[in-house]
């Protein structure tokens, strides 16, 4: 499993790996209990490679993020979604000290634990986006 394959499906929980095209959208398997569905073309689909962070610089992408909470953690999962937002702040400014404080609500700091969470639960040790070469060769 790669990280650019992980999708988040708004209004749906949880995270999915992408599995193939269908007719009315693309198909998913989710990776809390692996059951597979059909995500319709009108669902608002979001790569975990393509989403970012901001910060006080340059905005970092969810990878890097992941990498860092990962090395903190030293490969576990990290502080519940589920804590208070005092927590989540505190924790994630260990984490990323230079994010945006601004810009950067609880609630996204609420989904990256989250999903960091279900991806190390997954199995998942390695957030590396691809680079354009991989692109290109995998077309």
């Amino acid at each position: 499993m790669e990280f650019k394959e992980i999708l988040a499906i708004s209004g749906m929980p949880g995270l999915y790996r992408y599995v193939a095209q269908s007719k009315n959208g693309i198909i998913v398997e989710s990776l809390g209990d692996g059951r597979r569905m059909n995500a319709s073309a009108t669902s608002r689909v979001s790569a975990l490679s393509e989403i970012s962070m901001f910060t006080e610089g340059e905005d970092i992408p969810l990878a890097e993020v992941f990498t860092r909470m990962y090395a903190h953690t030293e490969g576990k999962e990290g502080l519940s979604h589920k804590e208070s937002a005092e927590k989540m702040k505190a924790y994630f400014g260990e984490v990323l000290p230079e994010y945006d404080r601004e810009r950067v609500h609880v609630s996204d700091i609420k989904k990256a634990l989250s999903w960091f969470n279900i991806l190390v639960a997954a199995g998942m040790t390695e957030f590396k986006l691809p680079t354009d070469g991989e692109e290109q060769t995998e077309e």
